[in-house]
This record gives C-alpha cells, structure tokens and sequence, in this order.
C-alpha cells in the first residue's frame, strides 16, 4: 500500500467528519435527540482518530537515531490509540447515553432537522468511503476487503475503511431511531438507536485493537511476498539449499529479511559474496519495501 494512498483517504475522512460533526451537534441542540448526540460524538472521535493517524505519520518520519530501524512503528502505537479512543470516547459514551434515553425517554423535537442532517451525514460519509475503497482497491489484488484489513501492514487504510463502514452503518441505526421515535410516538427508539451505535463502535474498537496489537508484536511478510524471497534465494546458481528464511515489518513500509542458505565447501568467498548482492539485488528490486536483507552463507550438507 502506498503511503501517500492512505494519507489521502485519511484526508478524505478527516475533511468530511468535521462537518458531519458540527452538523450533528446543531441537530442535537434542535431536537435533543440521544442518537444525534452519539452520531455527533462518533464523529468527533473519528476526526480525532483521523488527526491521531497525521501525527503518527509525522513522527514516524523522524531522522533515527539510537533507533536503528527507525521509527516507522510510531504509525501502529498511533492506530491503537486510535481503537482505545473508539472504543471510549465512541462506544462507552454512546452505549451510556443510549441506555440513560431507554430508561428515562425524552420526546424527541423536530425530528425533520435530524432526519436532514443524517442523510447530508450519509452522503459525506459515502464519499469518505468511496475515496478509501478506490485506493484499497489499488492495493488489495484478489484479496476480498475482510482479507485486505487481515493482510495489511500499514495502518491508516484499514482504520479509515473500518471507521467509514461503521459510521454510514452508524447513520442508518441513528435513522432508525428517530424515525421509530417519530412513527411509534415512543422515544425509547431513540434510545435504542444509540445503544446500536455504541455496540457497533465497540466491536470495530475491539477489531481495531486486535490488528494494531499484531502489527505492534511484529508481522512477516505476506505470504506471496515470501514465497518470493525463497523463490529468488533458490535461483541463484550457487544456493544448494535454502535453510530458513525469517521476515519482519520494522515498520509499515520496512520490511526485514533475514536468511541462511547452503553452499558447497568448495567455493571461493568471493563468489558467495558476489552471489548474495546479487540476490540482495534481485530482491530489492521485486519487493522495493524489502529495506533490510541479511543473508548468512552455511556450509551445504545433503
């Protein structure tokens, strides 16, 4: 995935839950809606995730210096705090003030206003969305969106779709609500709209955490990625034997690569040399991310 495709969609989402934001405040002021109230502060959360993911981009950027790998990783503690403020700031709230309404139901006001601003919130939201999957679909080859969030190393796109997946889904609980509130007459729809909400945002926070926590620990590269390290290692005429091959994102665009092949006896230093830049060569020029290689010549035995 390219760094600068990710940083667009965050852009995107960021520009679009800012006004989304400010819109559903108003309408909560208006109508006191509890479902507008947990659309506005999931909006809020996001845009805050979305700045969270800026800055995390921009440490991750610094010079290294007793970091010998630098400080790509900056980029996945910047996505997890992104889950805990989901799952707080989102969820926590919108699940309390969701069951506050069910229990003690306030009359709703001029739900029209409400109604307006989430279907203006809808659109914003759709075209987020629809920016975030174009450039997902640059990077996600055959891969369905479930497996691209699974297999991504970087973290913005799959926090960026997720968020916009759950806010347009969001919208339509939050829609449900006022309009069941509305028809019914019965303000613990409203009510019950928040709580859907808040379930929701924990469960993507709950997703989140999970994917950031794996990426934290370290991750290999992609499957296809390492069959094509080996497949290059075996290629080179002096490899009698690939022994192991080890691989770890130091960092979203940093991928390491550490590898013992087997030689024969007989040859001369020089030529191993000469044949592990070459494979270093090769390498680098198939998997351009593949920033740091190490390869350690070991005496082939049958």
């Amino acid at each position: 995935m390219s760094t600068s495709g990710g940083m667009r969609a965050v852009l995107a989402a960021l520009v679009a839950n800012l006004g989304i934001a400010v819109s559903k405040f108003v309408a909560f002021f208006i109508t006191g809606s509890a479902s507008m109230l947990s659309e506005a502060v999931h909006s809020v959360a996001d845009s805050g995730n979305q700045v969270l993911l800026l800055v995390g981009h921009r440490h991750s950027q610094r010079t290294s210096d007793q970091h010998n790998f630098g400080y790509g990783r900056v980029r996945y503690i910047y996505g997890f705090i992104v889950a805990i403020v989901l799952f707080v700031v989102g969820g926590a709230y919108s699940l309390y003030e969701g069951i506050h309404k069910f229990q003690h139901p306030e009359e709703v006001g001029d739900t029209r206003i409400a109604i307006a601003v989430l279907l203006v919130a809808i659109i914003l939201e759709s075209f987020s969305l629809r920016t975030a999957l174009a450039e997902v679909a640059h990077v996600k080859g055959k891969r369905t969106l479930w497996q691209f969030v699974r297999a991504a190393r970087q973290p913005e796109l799959p926090v960026i779709v997720l968020e916009d997946i759950g806010a347009l889904t969001g919208l339509m609980f939050a829609f449900v609500g006022v309009v069941g509130s509305t028809v019914t007459g019965d303000a613990r729809w409203d009510g019950l709209g928040a709580v859907a909400v808040g379930l929701l945002l924990v469960v993507i926070a709950v997703i989140l955490s999970f994917e950031m926590t794996s990426m934290l620990v370290g991750e290999s590269a992609l499957e296809e990625d390492d069959a094509k390290i080996r497949e290059l290692l075996a290629a080179s005429p002096l490899v009698r034997q690939v022994i192991h091959v080890r691989t770890l994102y130091v960092g979203p665009d940093e991928l390491l690569v550490a590898a013992k092949v087997g030689v024969d006896a007989a040859v001369r230093a020089v030529e191993v040399s000469s044949a592990i830049d070459d494979i270093e060569a090769n390498i680098r020029l198939a998997l351009p991310h593949a920033r740091y290689i190490f390869i350690e010549p070991d005496i082939y035995r049958a």
